[in-house]
């Protein structure tokens, strides 16, 4: 039976409870989108240029303007004319720079600069709480491809919605909002094989999940066809005209997309030349002497105005622009329902979901992931087992043949590289390739950038432990070393830790730089451990401040570990063949002698190790962090 959900079924009518509805149809209408007028203030940009950063050059110069509901803005302009930055600035997706006032419904924000660093005033608001009235559809469509469009949009609508709805319930909104788009017939569609303006779409559906009443997008028609781009321009109007507020920023739009605006905000040179309805532009230019020629697009008049084919006129018409847009007619806004059903309306209270919740549906979206994505799953799994299996084979008999104790160090050295090579270049790749995706997701407020690391962090570690005991399985056994199941855990263990130390470094390393100088600084950073791990040059060769150098290689660590559980703790003494003439390693502790180990530090390398992957683990959030403020 599902819960409770709170309802209002008309004006004037009592609040009632419905307990099950399985057999009743009902017309889900969530709460309609609360009309939000957008005003902004003396919007400034300045960015510093140059090496010494001691110039700066004014990107936005102290506009100003108005984006009511129920209608459609685009903001136009030439290349370079600040259309991206004011877009940023509004949605607070980049307020670096960004001085100036933001007002949206009850909100209102003011940025301010103080030593090259953004500050919101907070006697006036924040700016947290006005980017969650708004949702940010970037330029680029951002999905995960490794899931079907239904798969998206089920968990879109458990992040907003939550546990308030009920399954069945959910199901209807999703598709409700697939018909309004036209998806319907994509559901089972992987987002990998989506025509462009179908991901375009798929990108509006899931934020119009909870309602937005603001939405802003980037360039909504870039790389779509004319057709495709007029049905995306169609549907953005229809979504204003039920009471949302719709921005979008274009480049040279055709004249039938241009007569749709019901507002256009036209920047040049970092001032607006005009603003007001689309089908008032001509008009207005003939009132300073500039006329449109007949059967000439409007859009692309206004352009070649503002990049100067006609003289140098913007500064004119900006000081002719007002301090704040102006009243203009609005459109009806009609509310439209969210699903087509032949019953009484009812009004879905809806409350967003707590974060712990949030990370349930990203620990089942992260082991979805894991499973599909099959070059990091099914193919590390069956090149280790192969791996394994070659390694064993190759040092066969090494772990018990006193002749052969060198080559079995040697093995347990090219273990601990190959776990930390095969686990630190994916991790490497992983944060930059989802970065878009995460940055996006937390920007519109899907969770909080701690809960999508902690499901990443719950899903990845046992897998890099099974990593690691896939490894070692055939490769122990194979290669001699002793059948015993304490020094078999204590051996896959270490191996683990090193597993998971890698794909720590990995991460911070992958969400500090790019993808090429990622996979050359880790492959620098292992060959320098190697050097240091204590057996291509014994640690009793090396001098006094080269084994200080050494303590910074976890190889170091994890070489004598692997060798204190192999060969440590009272072992008998290892067979001599008679076909060698000499076993100078025959026994453990002769081991442990030449190569400068002591009995009893295999739980503390152990603890050192852990010790590094907790350090290293933070340092990964907040670098992640850092990745996601500056992504763009």
């Amino acid at each position: 039976m599902s819960k409770a959900i709170a309802v209002v079924q008309g004006p004037g009518k009592k609040t009632s409870k419905v307990e099950n509805q399985d057999t009743r149809t009902v017309q889900i209408n969530l709460p309609p989108p609360k009309p939000v007028d957008i005003e902004f203030n003396d919007i400034s940009l300045k960015v510093s240029e140059g090496c010494t950063f001691r110039r700066n050059k004014t990107i936005l110069k102290g506009i100003s303007g108005l984006f009511k509901s129920g209608e459609l803005t685009a903001i136009m302009g030439p290349s370079g004319a600040g259309k991206s930055s004011l877009m940023n600035a509004l949605t607070g997706f980049s307020t670096k720079g960004v001085t100036g006032r933001i007002r949206a419904g009850d909100c209102l924000c003011e940025l301010r600069m103080w030593m090259n660093s953004p500050l919101v005033s907070r006697n006036l608001g924040s700016l947290k709480e006005y980017r969650k009235k708004s949702c940010y559809i970037l330029q680029d469509d951002r999905l995960n491809p490794l899931f079907t469009v239904n798969e998206l949009m089920t968990f879109a609508a458990d992040m907003k919605l939550g546990n308030t709805l009920n399954d069945k319930t959910k199901l209807g909104v999703i598709n409700d909002i697939l018909n309004s788009l036209g998806l319907a017939g994509t559901r089972e569609t992987r987002c990998g094989n989506l025509s462009g303006g179908q991901k375009k779409r798929l990108s509006i559906a899931v934020e119009l999940i909870d309602n937005p009443p603001v939405v802003f997008l980037d360039e909504p028609t870039t790389g779509l066809d004319s057709l495709t781009s007029t049905q995306c321009m169609k549907l953005l109007k229809k979504l204003a005209r039920e009471g949302r507020t719709i921005v979008c920023t274009i480049h040279q739009p055709t004249a039938s997309i241009y007569s749709m605006f019901d507002q256009v905000y036209i920047l040049a040179e970092g001032m607006c030349i005009y603003q007001g309805p689309s089908e008032d532009t001509v008009r207005y230019l003939a009132t300073v002497d500039l006329h449109c020629p007949k059967y000439h697009n409007p859009a692309d008049y206004v352009l070649e105005i503002a990049t100067g084919e006609y003289g140098n006129l913007n500064e004119m018409l900006a000081s002719r622009q007002p301090w704040r847009g102006e009243a203009t007619r609005t459109p009806t806004v009609t509310s439209s329902p969210i699903s087509e059903f032949s019953c009484d309306r009812i009004s879905i209270l809806v409350n967003p979901p707590h974060e712990l919740y949030k990370f349930g549906v990203l620990f089942k979206r992260c082991i979805k992931q894991q499973y599909r994505d099959w070059t990091t799953t099914h193919l590390k799994v069956m090149l280790h087992i192969v791996f394994g299996v070659l390694l064993g084979l190759l040092f066969e008999n090494a772990g018990n043949d006193a002749s052969k104790t060198l080559s079995n160090l040697g093995y347990l050295l090219v273990s601990s590289v190959y776990l930390s090579y095969t686990s630190l270049m994916p991790a490497i790749l992983k944060f930059p390739s989802e970065l878009p995706v995460v940055k996006k997701e937390t920007f519109n407020n899907w969770y909080y950038l701690r809960t999508y690391y902690a499901a990443v962090l719950v899903t990845g570690i046992p897998m890099q432990i099974w990593y690691s005991f896939v490894y070692s399985t055939p490769s122990y056994i194979l290669s001699g070393q002793p059948l015993e199941l304490t020094r078999f855990c204590m051996f896959v263990l270490v191996l683990a830790t090193v597993t998971l130390l890698a794909d720590a470094l990995g991460n911070v390393i992958g969400s500090t730089v790019n993808p090429v100088n990622g996979t050359f600084l880790g492959a620098i950073m292992i060959c320098t451990m190697i050097v240091f791990a204590g057996f291509l040059i014994l640690f009793s060769h090396m001098s006094s401040w080269m084994r200080a150098v050494s303590q910074a290689s976890f190889l170091r660590y994890s070489l004598e570990a692997l060798v204190l559980s192999l060969y440590g703790y009272d072992r008998s003494p290892m067979k001599c063949p008679e076909t060698a003439l000499y076993c100078p390693l025959r026994y453990s502790m002769q081991v442990l002698t030449e190569f400068s180990m002591k009995q009893n530090r295999y739980w503390i390398d152990v603890g050192i190790l852990f010790g590094v992957i907790f350090a290293v683990r933070i340092l990964a959030y907040y670098s992640l962090k850092r990745a996601v403020k500056l992504s763009a």
